[in-house]
Formats: C-alpha cells, sequence, structure tokens
C-alpha cells in the first residue's frame, strides 16, 4: 500500500497488515510426527469416544489388509479414504469409532516361513507343526506392527492399541463357531467337484486368490471314433402314463413303448442319421481342447441340441511337408458352422457333406483305447451328454469331457447318473492327478507320475511331461487330427504367477441353495446401499451365479475345520450331545489357538473312544477367516455396532471380502453384516498402468512421506475419483503440492487478517454490507451441500468445491476486494469489523471441512488461531449455518457485479499489457449507467468517488473493481478505461495508492484511519 518512495510522511506503520507467525513454507516431513505425538500425549483417539457425539454410533469396519511386507499405494489409498470418511463422521457428529484389523493366516505367510526354513536346511516336513505354526504367527506379529506404524504415520486414527487379529485366539476360536453353527443347519458338506488347484502351492484356491493372465497353450483337434447308438431317451411324459395307466397310450406312443422295450432287452438300437440308417458306418466326432493333458481323463463328449451337426467325407488333403493325421475316405461329425475350421486345422482341402447326423445316444470310443500299453483302462465306452454349455462358437460344436477337470464337465456328469447307470458306466468321478498334479494310478503305468505343470525349477508353471506323451498316445491310436499353439487369458495363482488347474480333489463346501443361502445374501444386496451404484450389479451377478462356496484348504497355518466325521460319513454336529462336544473344542482353540485343535486326540473332545472317528484336518480359506470379522469384531465389542455402517475395499473385494463376509453373515445371521458398501479402483502408474516393482513404476508412500508429507498423499485421494482407477506419478503430485500451497497461504492470511480478533468485535448480520453478506450466503450453501457430501462419502466434490471457494470466491474475490479495507479502513469501521467477522466465520467452517482430509495441518492452523494443551480441531463439529444467511436476492445481484467485473478487468488487463497502467488503481472507468442499476440497488452500492462518512465507509462500486473511479453514465453504451495517472487534478494516496481528488497527501478515508491510529 504506502509508497516506500514518498518523499512524505511513512505510512507503513499505521497499516492494519495480517500479523502472524504462521509460517508460509510447511515442512511437512518433518512437522507431521511431531503432530502424531500431539495427539498420542493428547489421547485424542479416546477423547472422540469421549464426546458428546450427538448423532450415536457410526461405523466404517475395517477389512483386514494381509500381514505380509510394508504397505504399498493400494493400502495406502484404502487406509486414508477410510481415515477421511472416519474423521467426516466424528466431526458430523457421530461416534465414528474405528477398530482397524489384520488378515494373519494363509499362503502367502506360510510360503515366507517356508522359504525361513529352507535357508536353515529344514523342509516343511521337517519341522513339528506346532513349531512351525508359532513361526507364521510370529512372522505375521512383526508384520502388524509394521503396518501399524506406517499406516499412523499417515495420520489415520483408531484403536490401534487394541485392533483385531484374525490370529489371536479369541478370534480362532470365534471363527470356528460360526463354522460350527453353519454345520449344525446343514449348509456345509464334503464333495467332491472340480475346484481350483495350484500344484506348486498344493493347496486347493477360491477365484478371489486367482489372477488371469496370458499363457502358452497346445491346443489339439481329436477324433472320438463312435462305438455304437443307444436308443433315444425315454420321454418323462410317457412314463408316467406307463406308470399309471398303459391304457390311457395312444398308437404312436405305444410303438413308442415297444420300440423302448426292444432296447432295454438288446442292449442297443439303430443308428439314424436324415431318415438313412448307417449302423455299419465308421466315424468319428471331433473334439477341440486347449488342455491335452485332461484327454486321459475323458470320461464323456458333451453336445447340444439347439446345433446342427454334419457327418463329412474327406475327399482330397492339402499337400503339406508332413503326413497328415487324416486321410481321404475319413468321416468326421462335426457342428455345420465349425466345418471350414476344422478342415482347415486338419489340412482338409476338400470334403462332401453326406448327411445329417442327430448326435443323441451316440455311444464312442476313448481315443486312448488301442494305445501301447492302454492295460485296458480305457476300453470303457464314452456317452454323448447334452448340455447347455455347448456353443458353436467355437471349436467343433462337441466338447470334451472330463468330469474331474472342469465345471461344466462335472454337471453334466453328474446329473447324467441314472443314464450314466444304465450304459454300465460307474458315475463315480475319477481322481486322476494328485496333490502335485501329477497322474495317479487310475491312469495306465504309461502315464503314472507325469506331471501336468512344473512345480519347481526355472521352468517352473510351464508344461509338464503329461501333455507330450498323451499327444504322442494320440497320433499311435490315429485319433489326433490336427494340433497348434495359441495364446489365451487363464487362471494363474497371484502367489506363484504358476497356471492352476481344475482337478476334482474331496473338499468342504458351503451349500448356496440349502437353508435358501442364495436367496438370503440377494435379498440382502436389495438392501444395501452401494457406492458407486454400479456395484451393486456386480456383486448381485457374482453371488447369483457362483457355485456352492469351497472352504477348505490343505495347507497348516490356518483356523482348523473343527469337525469330526463318522466312518458312516456323519458329522459330530448331528449327536444329541454336539452342543458340549463343540463348547470342549471352542475352549480348546480359545486357551491354545489352533493348536488346541491340532494337538489335542479327537477322543477328548468326544468325550469316547474315537476310534470311528476322523478328525478333520483342513483349514478353513482365509476368506472365511475374513468373512467372519463382523462376528468377532462388530458382534463382540461393546463399543461397536453388531452391523457396520460401510465397508470400504477395492472393487476386487466384490469377489473377496465384501462376498465371504455376505455369504457368512447371511448363513448365520440371515442378513449383510453391512448396511452399505463402497469401493475404490487400483492405483495404477501416470499412464494408466498396473504398478509394480519388477515394471520400474512402483510409487512409494514412504518416499512420498519423506519427501512431501502424508498430507499430499491424503489431498491425492481426497482429490481423486476413487470410484475409478486412480493415477499417481511425479506430475500428479506435484499438481497436490501446488494445491496444497494455495490452500495454506489462503489460511495463512485469515490468520494473520484475524490477529486480535475476538467475539466482541463482531457484527452483526443486519448491519452487514452487502458482500459479506453474499459470502455468508455461501457459507450457507456450502453448509448444506458439504452435509449432503459427507453422508454420500463423495470427498472428491467436497475437495474440489472448498478448493474452488479458496481460489475463487475468497482470493479472486472477496479477500481482493476486502484487502484495502482490511489494510486501510479505520480500525473500528463497521467495514472493517464485518469482513473480520465473516473471516471468523469461514475460518471455523473452511479449517473443520478440510480437517478429515488435511489433518495435520489443519490442526496446524487451528492451534496458530487457538492454541491449547488439551484442545484439537479434530474434537470440533461441522457448524450450521443460520437461516438468515440465505440471500437470494443478493446472490443473484452479485453474479451480475462479477460478470461486469470480469470485464472491467480484460479491459484493464489490455491497457497493463500496452504499459499505459501498472496497476488497476490507475484506472477509471466509464460505464452505461442501466447495466448496473439493479444489481447496485440490491446491494446498496453507488458510483460516487469518496465515502459518505471517511470514518466509517460504506461499499462503492470502485472498490469492488478495485479501480479509484467507476462512473455510470447516461450516455455512455460501451465500457471505457482510461489512465487516471495522467488525468489533470488527480493524486495517488502515499497510504493506499488510490487515486483522489483533495488536497493533502492521502485520502479523506486513509486520513480519518490515520487520525485514529494516531490519537
Amino acid at each position: 500500500m504506502t509508497d516506500s518512495n514518498s518523499t512524505a510522511r511513512d505510512y507503513r506503520e499505521t497499516l492494519f497488515l495480517p500479523k502472524t507467525d504462521f509460517p508460509m513454507r510447511a515442512g511437512l516431513p518433518k512437522a507431521e510426527p511431531k503432530w502424531l505425538e500431539r495427539w498420542d500425549k493428547l489421547d485424542l483417539y479416546g477423547k472422540q469416544r469421549a464426546a458428546e457425539n450427538a448423532k450415536g454410533q457410526w461405523t466404517l469396519h475395517d477389512g483386514p489388509p494381509y500381514a505380509n511386507g510394508h504397505i504399498h499405494m493400494g493400502t495406502t489409498l484404502n487406509k486414508v479414504h477410510k481415515d477421511i470418511i472416519n474423521r467426516s463422521q466424528q466431526m458430523a457428529g457421530h461416534n465414528a469409532n474405528y477398530v482397524p484389523g489384520w488378515d494373519c493366516h494363509g499362503l502367502p505367510i506360510e510360503w515366507k516361513v517356508e522359504e525361513e526354513f529352507r535357508a536353515k536346511g529344514r523342509s516343511k516336513d521337517d519341522v513339528p507343526a506346532s513349531e512351525f505354526r508359532a513361526r507364521c504367527r510370529e512372522y505375521a506379529a512383526h508384520w502388524v506392527d509394521i503396518q501399524k506404524a506406517e499406516f499412523k504415520r499417515l495420520g489415520v486414527i483408531g484403536d490401534w492399541e487394541n485392533p483385531y487379529l484374525t490370529m489371536r485366539p479369541e478370534s480362532e476360536a470365534r471363527i470356528c463357531a460360526e463354522l460350527l453353527k453353519i454345520a449344525r443347519t446343514g449348509q456345509l458338506y464334503r464333495g467332491s467337484k472340480p475346484i481350483m488347484w495350484s500344484p506348486v502351492e498344493q493347496t486347493a484356491l477360491a477365484e478371489a486368490e486367482v489372477e488371469y493372465a496370458d499363457r502358452r497353450a497346445t491346443a489339439i483337434y481329436v477324433k472320438f471314433p463312435v462305438r455304437e447308438r443307444r436308443g433315444r431317451a425315454v420321454d418323462a411324459n410317457i412314463i408316467d402314463k406307463i406308470v399309471g395307466n398303459s391304457e390311457s397310450l395312444d398308437q404312436d406312443e405305444q410303438g413308442y413303448v415297444d420300440a423302448l422295450k426292444n432296447f432295454i432287452s438288446s442292449g442297443q438300437g439303430q443308428m439314424e442319421t436324415g431318415g438313412e440308417f448307417l449302423q455299419d458306418a465308421e466315424f468319428s466326432i471331433v473334439i477341440w481342447t486347449t488342455t491335452p493333458w485332461t484327454i486321459p481323463a475323458n470320461r464323456a463328449v458333451s453336445y447340444s441340441a439347439k446345433i446342427k451337426y454334419g457327418l463329412y467325407e474327406v475327399v482330397e488333403m492339402e499337400e503339406s511337408e508332413f503326413e497328415p493325421w487324416s486321410k481321404p475316405g475319413d468321416k468326421l461329425m462335426v457342428a455345420d458352422d465349425l466345418w471350414t475350421t476344422v478342415a482347415k486345422a486338419g489340412l482338409i482341402k476338400s470334403a462332401k457333406r453326406l448327411d445329417d447326423v442327430n448326435p443323441e445316444g451316440l455311444v464312442l470310443d476313448h481315443p486312448l483305447k488301442n494305445m501301447t500299453d492302454s492295460e485296458g483302462k480305457y476300453d470303457f465306452p464314452v456317452p454323448l451328454l447334452e448340455g447347455s454349455h455347448v456353443t458353436a462358437d467355437a471349436g467343433t460344436g462337441f466338447v470334451h469331457t472330463a468330469p474331474s477337470h472342469g465345471e461344466d464337465d462335472y454337471i453334466v456328469w453328474t446329473s447324467n447318473q441314472m443314464k450314466l447307470e444304465g450304459l454300465g458306466i460307474d458315475p463315480v468321478v475319477p481322481m486322476t492327478l494328485d496333490d502335485k498334479g501329477c497322474y495317479t494310478d487310475i491312469m495306465p503305468t504309461r502315464f503314472q507320475g507325469l506331471d501336468v505343470i512344473r512345480t519347481s525349477g526355472k521352468k517352473r508353471g510351464q508344461d509338464g511331461k503329461a501333455n507330450g506323451e498323451v499327444l504322442k498316445a494320440l497320433v499311435e491310436c490315429g485319433n489326433l487330427l490336427a494340433r497348434g499353439v495359441l495364446t489365451l487369458r487363464d487362471a494363474h495363482s497371484w502367489r506363484s504367477k504358476a497356471p492352476v488347474i481344475r482337478r476334482a480333489t474331496p473338499q468342504w463346501f458351503i451349500s448356496m441353495s440349502k437353508a435358501g443361502l442364495r436367496d438370503k445374501a440377494m435379498a440382502a444386496i436389495e438392501e444395501t446401499q452401494f457406492w458407486p451404484p454400479r456395484a451393486k450389479n456386480r456383486l448381485s451377478t457374482m453371488v447369483a451365479d457362483r457355485p456352492d462356496w469351497l472352504i477348505s484348504r490343505q495347507r497348516a497355518w490356518g483356523v482348523p475345520i473343527t469337525l469330526m466325521v463318522h466312518k458312516d460319513g456323519a458329522l459330530h454336529t448331528e449327536r444329541a450331545d454336539a452342543d458340549a462336544i463343540d463348547a470342549r473344542i471352542l475352549a480348546a482353540v480359545e486357551k491354545d489357538g489352533v493348536d488346541g485343535w491340532f494337538d489335542t486326540d479327537a477322543s477328548v473332545f468326544l468325550g469316547e473312544d474315537a476310534s470311528d472317528w476322523e478328525k478333520v484336518t483342513d483349514i478353513l480359506d482365509v476368506w472365511f477367516d475374513s468373512g467372519c470379522t463382523h462376528a468377532f469384531c462388530l458382534k463382540e465389542r461393546d463399543d461397536l455396532p453388531d452391523r457396520a455402517d460401510l465397508y470400504l475395499e477395492g472393487s476386487d473385494q466384490h469377489r473377496g471380502w465384501f462376498q465371504s463376509s455376505l455369504l457368512e453373515s447371511c448363513a448365520v445371521y440371515g442378513e449383510a453384516p453391512y448396511k452399505g458398501v463402497m469401493t475404490d479402483g487400483f492405483v495404477v502408474d501416470k499412464n494408466g498402468m498396473k504398478m509394480g516393482k519388477s515394471l520400474g513404476n512402483a510409487v512409494s508412500p514412504e518416499d512420498i512421506n519423506k519427501q512431501y508429507g502424508a498430507e499430499i498423499l491424503r489431498l491425492w485421494v481426497a482429490s481423486s475419483d476413487t470410484t475409478n482407477d486412480l493415477k499417481i506419478g511425479d506430475e500428479i503430485i506435484k499438481t497436490n503440492v501446488d494445491a496444497y500451497r494455495k490452500l495454506r497461504n489462503t489460511l495463512r492470511y485469515m490468520i494473520g487478517a484475524l490477529d486480535g480478533y475476538s467475539d466482541a468485535d463482531a457484527v452483526s448480520y443486519d448491519d452487514m454490507p452487502a458482500l459479506e453478506k453474499w459470502v455468508l450466503h455461501r457459507l450457507s450453501d456450502l453448509t448444506e451441500q458439504h452435509k449432503g457430501w459427507v453422508a454420500d462419502h463423495d470427498h472428491k466434490r467436497i475437495f474440489s468445491t472448498l478448493f474452488n471457494f479458496c481460489t475463487t470466491d475468497l482470493s479472486s474475490f472477496y479477500f481482493d476486494i476486502r484487502k484495502d479495507a482490511l489494510y486501510c479502513d479505520p480500525l473500528d469501521s463497521t467495514r472493517r469489523r464485518a469482513c473480520r467477522t465473516v473471516m471468523n466465520e469461514i475460518f471455523l467452517r473452511l479449517t473443520t471441512w478440510l480437517a478429515p482430509i488435511m489433518c495435520f495441518t489443519m490442526e496446524e492452523v487451528w492451534q496458530a488461531r487457538f492454541p491449547s494443551e488439551d484442545g484439537s480441531v479434530h474434537l470440533e463439529v461441522f457448524r450450521d449455518a443460520p437461516a438468515a444467511w440465505q440471500n437470494q436476492a443478493i446472490a443473484e445481484a452479485m453474479t451480475g457485479i462479477q460478470t461486469f467485473r470480469d470485464q472491467a478487468f480484460d479491459s484493464i488487463e489490455t491497457l497493463r499489457r500496452e504499459g499505459v497502467i501498472k496497476s488497476s488503481l490507475e484506472a477509471s472507468i466509464r460505464a452505461s449507467k442501466s447495466c448496473l442499476s439493479d444489481e447496485m440497488a440490491a446491494l446498496g452500492l453507488t458510483d460516487a468517488t469518496d465515502y459518505t462518512d471517511p470514518a466509517n465507509p460504506s461499499d462503492v462500486l470502485a472498490d469492488y473493481l478495485i479501480v479509484s473511479k467507476c462512473q455510470l453514465s447516461v450516455d455512455s453504451d460501451d465500457m471505457l478505461v482510461t489512465d487516471l495517472k495522467a488525468a489533470k487534478g488527480w493524486t495517488k494516496c502515499d497510504r493506499s495508492w488510490k487515486y483522489f481528488q483533495g488536497e493533502g497527501d492521502i485520502t479523506p478515508r486513509d486520513a480519518a484511519a490515520v487520525a485514529a491510529f494516531d490519537g
């Protein structure tokens, strides 16, 4: 303001400039740990719990991160987002108690511990199970402590001294109790069906434990020679008539029954194709597969009644460097829509279509029946079974069916049990592979022990020896039509990165249909609120289509399936004394953890001789563990409700924790454990690519903390659309650093401008100028918007709106206009006091609104104004806005003024660029009187150059435009901006730099302020 080159009095001492010790530079990496220490000393968490919390409990239940390794950007996003929401709900008046937790069991920890023992020369089999589990527990505890410190460093507040851990004995006991409840209701069963199996890890895997990646696969076309044709399937309605009254059959139906009797007595019938009888014709159906190693496990071929099949005779073969595996005269049955593809793969140059063929009733020979050393193990018939999964989109229209290696294969096989038995086929699903993915003794000796996937060495995860030997055998038998190599996406273990196989093994399942679990879960989803809304369809689809829940694993580190099975298949939970048995089991686990089950003889639990009982040694899927967290955290703690208001995790948890928690809770309690579900996207690099250390594009939260501070990470989360993937990189971080600096400077300015302010300085709303009423109107609007966004957890809207409010409404408009009044008005002028009154209201709201996001800085800002040993901004609540602040008339009028101001600034900037003026205070504006008449009337403005009362100034239009003169004229149409320096009789004020007409070196307003200052 005061020009230091003036030869008159130096008026700088008379200005009321902002005064503050609040530093411009934050120094966050060093400052943040000090605030964390202060909060610990203050017991901020405890004080929040003891606060009034007028709106009652609100709980975000923590999804447990895995206790293995340092946190990364994904876990950083998750924990910071939760903390922002929890702090917001706390300041909205709730008791938002946050109890963090950890998932402590499972294969990744087991693997790491195995590596430790191997490094010491001990294999897992050499280590006593109890010692191995103890080391797993120590390993998990080590990483829990490390991750806890890393999460706290991000500013996350919660009950860190009493988190929940799935490996605590009391937690393990409650998990076992939940399982036993499910078993008691008959929803649990042991079955044998194909599940995803990792030969490398030698355990079953859930869908949530796999990832999909490309692999090179051998694709083959295989011929299945037709053995015979059996009679048509019996029509159910006719059977009913036979059972009920055979005399009711009409002539056609009676003929059908006669044919059926003939079929039953002879064991076979005729083959009919398009009206011709080809009983003696030799031909083969063709299948296509990308897993040659499953051919030895083939037991059937599936077809579709909706597909049109044709019988083709090979006429001519393509010329080739090697002898094709087909030859002229071969007859092949294929879907018509796929014949061209099959012929091209088989190097068939030309062929003729003989006839339509109905696959119903066909019985085939196994393609390996005549291989060398088959030992007669492939002499069994291979039936054609109709399957709804068969299409003509690819392949041949027929699907090779190995019930021990495919879900659809298994369903088709087991649903045709009566038909199979009628054909003399054993319907039992064969166990063709062992735990290591090697052929068992069900196979011919030639195949036994061959691996389908290499489980060790440099080629781990690649095809084993099985594929090559199967292809060799198919060639020997003359049943390989074609082979090739392609790339396809298939399931891989997320831990070993090796392909997984589908393998039928005895496992424990929770039924989705018994007791209506699927229906309960679907109904619970309908009652749940989702953010974003599209997530509801994602979870619904997964639950609607999912198979029974596979819950068993064949590993060591986990919660045991605490069941005993009688030799007749009955479970101990079916006994009359099941309650007493369960009580002894749970007491043992609660006392000694999982060792209480594994190290205790079954007779102790049964209270009798246990020779006829088998104690299950499988452990539970870790998703069952985490699915029970609501039971041993929410339902067990008195300071938490039984159901959470919100679950928040990454979008992959629709398949994982969201779903396992839903199913477990519905199975036991008939309802979801949550009222709302929110999902975050994944963190990707600046180019949208997946991050990883091996890719060299990973961003470390620790590095950002050290260089910029955790506050920048919190800003990154709050300013991002978390419902989609979040990008992060150097430029994105720098953008958030720049946003942080602008917000910090805005708050620093307010602290300085409010120096010495007290409630005694406040001006009532009715006495305020229109500009202050407009700001309060904006605060009123923001208050209502903020309430809605907090309830909707929309912190991107909160941050972007508050940032724009600070930079546009405040810094670029309100503060820009009012700095003259703040610095130069008489100290006790109404306008200056009103400005500080409003700035105080802005400060109180802005600091609390931003506190959940910028938790460190807002504490620093709050303490700068309200220093206190036991106070904190995080003990404040969001303030309401008085109804009187709503003033739509002033808001509309101010919009017109802002438009006019922007136009004036454009004209002033033109003169500035041309070098005519340097400051807007050198400008004089002339414009049409009609352009702002309504707005000025609404705001109480005039176009006067001088204040009516210099000692207590009222706004004039020139103040809003930050010029020294603004004249509205009836004879002016266009805006005209001129230079006051060149105007006769105008003087620059040595105090405020405004140009004025009159005597002396400062304006009358400045003179009044100086007189008050001197007085």
